[in-house]
């Protein structure tokens, strides 16, 4: 079932500005998405910005919820993140976000971002289904 990476951001936007997301499907509770770090994403100690990468496990996260649930619309509810190492200029950054749980109007999803094959930052999130 794993489809090729297709670009997400395609209209105006955040993510679009900020260089955009490649997502695919992996499996029915599987999903990847992916960025290349460009300076833009760089805080002053010349590291991925907290900020970038929490922005990207909502819109990547979020649009795996919105694939698991029939592409309904879904917004975030709750979003942790742990950041477990820095991310630097030209890294590709890759986030595999998994479905725990679905309910009629819930997504509970964990995701794991890596960098170099090293786990950059974790997360966990609830995503409100409101709109099929």
């Amino acid at each position: 079932m794993t489809e090729e990476f297709k670009q997400i951001s395609t209209t105006s936007g955040f993510m679009k500005h900020n260089g955009g997301i490649l997502f695919r499907t992996i499996s029915e509770n599987e999903y990847e998405f992916k960025t290349k770090i460009n300076e833009n994403h760089l805080n002053t100690a010349k590291i991925t910005h907290g900020g970038f990468i929490a922005a990207l496990v909502d819109a990547g996260a979020g649009t795996a919820a919105h694939r698991s649930a029939d592409s309904g619309l879904c917004v975030t509810i709750s979003l942790e993140l742990k950041f477990i190492s820095s991310v630097k200029l030209d890294q590709e950054l890759i986030g595999l976000a998994k479905v725990q749980k679905k309910t009629k109007s819930l997504v509970f999803l964990t995701c794991e971002l890596r960098a170099d094959n090293k786990i950059a930052a974790t997360a966990s999130g609830i995503w409100k289904i409101i709109k099929k």
